[in-house]
């Protein structure tokens, strides 16, 4: 390999000017790794960070001793059926408190209640209350959830039951 050659392979891998790089081979007879060397030590490379690498587990941070682990896990409560229940339940609540079901006909509200009556009223009486929502999509009505929580997708599932309830009210009065 010729000396410019070397030069600029020492200036690209160093990341050094031709005159820094040309310098340091000079002071080491033209090898590459003497140059390297050359130049860390007059401050002008960065040496690379020492990395080492053991097999014995007391050095190791990660190691976890089995029998401490199953003892913590022993300790910790265990959350039975009931109080996972109980939980859920919780959380149901207060995000059916949180948002409201509502029905719109012509732009103006007619109804907005809390979900939580408006899944009530569906079990309670579900042979009136979903006859009387499928003729309301026919007269016009629209139904959406709002509130705190992200109901998008829901009420996109609104709309297209409104959508199919105004495409077959267009087809019946096309006949």
């Amino acid at each position: 390999m010729e000396h410019l050659e070397k030069v600029e392979k020492l200036r690209e891998r160093a990341n050094v000017s031709y005159e820094d790089a040309k310098e340091a081979l000079e002071a080491s007879e033209w090898d590459l790794l003497d140059a390297m060397v050359y130049l860390e030590r007059a401050g002008k490379v960065n040496a690379p960070e020492q990395e080492s690498y053991s097999t014995d587990y007391e050095e190791q941070a990660q190691y976890v001793s089995v029998k401490e682990k199953v003892e913590e896990q022993e300790k910790e409560p265990v959350e039975g059926f009931f109080q996972k229940l109980g939980r859920i339940c919780g959380i149901l609540w207060e995000k059916s408190k949180a948002n409201y079901f509502c029905i719109v006909r012509k732009g103006k509200e007619i109804l907005q209640v809390p979900v939580w009556a408006f899944v009530l009223a569906l079990l309670l009486v579900w042979q009136v209350v979903i006859p009387a929502m499928i003729v309301g999509l026919f007269l016009e009505c629209q139904y959406s959830f709002r509130g705190k929580d992200d109901l998008d997708g829901v009420n996109k599932a609104m709309e297209k039951a409104s959508e199919f309830a105004d495409k077959v009210k267009d087809e019946y009065n096309k006949l």
